[in-house]
């Protein structure tokens, strides 16, 4: 595929109740010429004879293995697979608003290094989920917006669209896992790239088990929003 083009990037651990729901929902809404890059541990993952049989008709379709084990480690090896073009991240239950994909593409053609799908600007939503980790997703959403000056009113959603250029400056920190998408949209707005952002509806999944841990992530978390809000005092400091 020549000039940009849209890497869609997707971890995956046993999601082969999902996959193919997953893989049809993005032939059905994005029209962006695109590659779909699946991020699997281990061989016996039961997403993998899903991916296989697809290949066969899909060759855009690719596997590649997580050198690691975990979410962080297939994280990694996705955003840093593609050379140059747009990185999309998304989830393979279900939950992410594939008919957005295009614009949020758009908006990396505009010179946008981030775009975030926003749940919490006006016309976003969200449906399902544990009530308290809605709850914090979106004071830290309002919050960061608000007070740290981010562009974005959804800075947690793993829902992103990223610049292979933004992946080249930057070095990926977290430890967890599922913080990247805050950290390298906090990234991003200190090094002083552009972040956009389209409204977006989130559907908790209805197969499979999420492998997010509230308890364990939160204090990884909290790590890119303080460093956010200091950037932000501090740079006022400076100015004043």
């Amino acid at each position: 595929m020549d000039g940009p083009t849209l890497h869609i990037v997707v971890p995956v651990y046993n999601e082969g109740a999902n996959f193919r729901a997953f893989h049809q929902s993005v032939k059905d809404h994005v029209r962006t010429p695109h590659q779909m890059i699946v991020v699997y541990d281990f061989e016996e993952d039961d997403t993998l004879p899903v991916v296989r049989e697809l290949q066969r008709t899909d060759t855009t379709l690719i596997a590649v293995k997580n050198p690691e084990r975990g979410v962080l480690g297939a994280l990694k090896t996705g955003l840093r697979y593609p050379k140059e073009g747009a990185i999309l991240v998304s989830m393979a239950d279900l939950s992410d608003d594939h008919a957005k994909a295009d614009e949020m593409f758009e908006h990396y053609q505009k010179g946008c290094d981030v775009v975030a799908a926003s749940r919490y600007m006006r016309g976003g939503s969200q449906v399902g989920g544990p009530l308290l980790k809605r709850t914090l997703s979106r004071i830290a959403g309002v919050t960061l917006y608000w007070l740290g000056g981010l562009p974005t009113h959804d800075a947690t959603n793993n829902y992103k669209l990223y610049s292979a250029n933004l992946i080249r400056q930057v070095d990926i920190e977290s430890r967890g896992g599922f913080e990247v998408a805050l950290e390298l949209t906090v990234k991003a707005h200190q090094l002083g790239l552009r972040i956009g952002e389209v409204p977006a509806r989130w559907t908790d999944r209805v197969a499979g088990e999420s492998r997010f841990q509230l308890g364990k992530w939160l204090p990884r978390y909290l790590r890119w929003y303080v460093s956010l809000i200091l950037f932000r005092f501090k740079r006022r400091g400076s100015h004043a």
